[in-house]
């Protein structure tokens, strides 16, 4: 029934286009990107930055860098116009936060976006954010991410873990828009989100999770809509769709998805919580049946009944947002890896909970 629902609303809701009609405030962005050890692909977004068709004195692009050991501020520095700054503190659980928060402080405007140093964003990006504002009025939005195997190669040669990471993202990310048009609120990415500053100071910035590693994007999302309860709004548009790199081995991929399913135990909203627990047993259900399997190979038709109908009930919403993202080439995978998905929610799900896990070459909880 979940799924259900996430298809309709991702279906019900129209895609953004920008109209004549729509008074065009000037809006100043500030662009955050906290960096750390990304010296092969920070350039690529830089260059994406200031290719912007949006007008250069209406936005500013702000690098902060976290205690990178390789070549990120040197490269940042050979780009003119961006500031670079250097993230003193250490000792702390939370670096990402830190880094947002550092530059946000420095920001000059009154719009802060946020992307992450291992993305390329598209030339229409900002504007098409400033045609929102205009049109909505928000204080929060939250925006779509496409995973890619390559930020400037051919995307068409996947392996295995490529195809199932783009599988299993555009899952979570048309949940995120779903969730997010039905202020349901469960999920957001940070490589593509914007928010008011003052909202951010309205609400006490991070205070409250800046001790959780994670949670820069979901937890400040739940902040604003508490304060703002229509203020949290999806920009669905294809225009605006940001790049990210996908993980590159099955390690940093689970540690990836630990790391966001760490995110699930803060939240204050027990409903928000109550979806993500069914869901999580729901997948669970399937270990149980296998288990009985072993022991009785009578229920293997029922596993692959089991099998054969959540791959049928999810397919058409899977369906619905590959097409929107243009990766309807990989639906034909989509049934073999059900296994694969249904392992990894688990591990995941219960390694997330625990709230340990590594990132960037630390070890955090």
């Amino acid at each position: 029934m979940i799924i259900i629902f996430y298809n309709r609303s991702w279906k019900a809701m129209p895609d953004f286009h920008i109209t004549k009609t729509i008074l065009q405030k000037e809006i100043k962005f500030s662009v955050i990107i906290p960096a750390r050890n990304e010296d092969k692909n920070i350039g690529l977004l830089l260059n994406s930055l200031q290719n912007q068709t949006y007008p250069k004195e209406l936005f500013e692009i702000i690098v902060v860098d976290d205690h990178s050991t390789d070549n990120t501020a040197q490269i940042v520095k050979t780009f003119s116009d961006i500031k670079c700054i250097s993230l003193k503190d250490d000792q702390i659980n939370s670096y990402k936060k830190k880094a947002i928060e550092t530059g946000i402080a420095a920001a000059q405007n009154e719009w802060i976006v946020c992307t992450d140093a291992d993305c390329v964003t598209p030339i229409n990006w900002l504007i098409i954010y400033s045609s929102f504002i205009n049109k909505y009025h928000p204080s929060f939005i939250a925006a779509p991410v496409k995973l890619v195997s390559s930020l400037e190669a051919d995307h068409s040669k996947l392996n295995i873990l490529q195809i199932f990471q783009s599988l299993d993202f555009i899952t979570l990310q048309g949940i995120t828009g779903a969730s997010v048009f039905k202020k349901a609120h469960n999920m957001c990415n940070g490589a593509n989100l914007a928010y008011r500053k003052e909202a951010f100071y309205e609400v006490g910035g991070f205070k409250g999770i800046d001790d959780i590693a994670s949670g820069d994007d979901m937890l400040l999302m739940y902040k604003i809509w508490k304060k703002y309860p229509d203020g949290v709004h999806y920009l669905k548009s294809k225009e605006v769709i940001v790049e990210t790199l996908s993980a590159d081995n099955w390690k940093a991929f689970f540690n990836q998805r630990i790391r966001w399913a760490s995110k699930a135990k803060y939240y204050e909203d027990k409903r928000i919580f109550s979806v993500l627990l069914l869901v999580y047993l729901f997948n669970f259900s399937f270990f149980i049946l296998l288990i009985i399997t072993v022991f009785n190979i009578k229920y293997l038709y029922l596993l692959l009944v089991f099998w054969i109908l959540k791959t049928v009930i999810e397919c058409p919403f899977i369906s619905n947002v590959s097409r929107f993202f243009n990766k309807q080439n990989l639906l034909k995978y989509f049934f073999l890896f059900q296994p694969l998905h249904i392992s990894y929610t688990i591990i995941a799900g219960f390694m997330g909970s625990l709230g340990k896990y590594e990132w960037k070459g630390r070890r955090v909880r």
